[in-house]
């Protein structure tokens, strides 16, 4: 069964991790793909990858915290496949960490701008695409980080993340009548460049009921259900795809 035949998804941090590993299953599931991140050759790679498995891709390089990446990619999604029925905005960084009363103005504004105002460009971008065609599907990558735990020197990361809930549910205020669906993907630690070095990737399990950090392919597959039908009833949620991890916080 493919989840997203004749679907277009736009998925953002494309170029690797959960983002590279859900434009692989979107493509594997029927969906044409917008994959959007800054590393032209990386894109390239992810491009080529899925052609070669029989799936349509474009790339569109670009900084997500601009609006005008965001509207290259939805112009190229409809000029190239026909509109847009899906967005994954999945880009994000944890930046600067340190305790938060030394962390700089500058420093806490690039975390917001990569992980939540980012989202909501893509989001401005997006919505009206999809009501062209009478709706579409949002999904969101947030964390554990900020909703179900604070961690040390990760304050704007956390805030930012939780952050994420709130533009969930006031999509659905606005748009769920029009046909828009929002949801939010809670990963645990995943075994990303973000996810650091043995000794810290060995740490974050321990965090977790399983005692593992995720596969990316893991949270790609929990993002494929919010992209799909399947989830046609689940709109302003959160879905927690943690290992167990916020169930076992007291």
């Amino acid at each position: 069964m493919r989840m997203l035949d004749g679907k277009v998804a736009i998925i953002t941090g494309a170029s690797s991790g959960i983002g590279k590993a859900a434009a692989e299953l979107f493509a594997a599931h029927g969906a044409s793909v917008v994959l959007v991140a800054r590393r032209d050759a990386a894109l390239a790679s992810a491009v080529d990858e899925i052609e070669a498995q029989g799936g349509r891709a474009l790339a569109v390089a670009g900084d997500v915290t601009e609006a005008g990446t965001h509207d290259k990619a939805v112009a190229a999604a409809r000029a190239t496949f026909g509109g847009v029925d899906v967005a994954f905005n999945n880009a994000g960084s944890v930046g600067t960490m340190g305790p938060l009363a030394e962390i700089e103005p500058r420093q806490w504004a690039e975390v917001l701008a990569a992980n939540l105002t980012a989202a909501f460009l893509g989001t401005r971008a997006q919505i009206p695409a999809m009501i062209e065609q009478g709706g579409g599907t949002l999904v969101f990558t947030s964390s554990f980080v900020g909703n179900s735990v604070g961690l040390p020197g990760m304050g704007p990361y956390g805030a930012a993340k939780a952050g994420l809930m709130g533009l969930v549910r006031g999509i659905t205020a606005d748009y769920a009548a029009a046909g828009i669906r929002a949801n939010a993907l809670l990963p645990g630690g995943t075994a990303t460049d973000m996810a650091g070095d043995a000794a810290q990737r060995e740490w974050a399990a321990g965090l977790h009921a399983m005692k593992r950090i995720a596969r990316p392919e893991e949270i790609a597959q929990a993002a494929l259900f919010l992209a799909s039908d399947m989830s046609s009833f689940v709109t302003g949620s959160a879905l927690w795809a943690d290992g167990g991890n916020a169930a076992v916080k007291l």
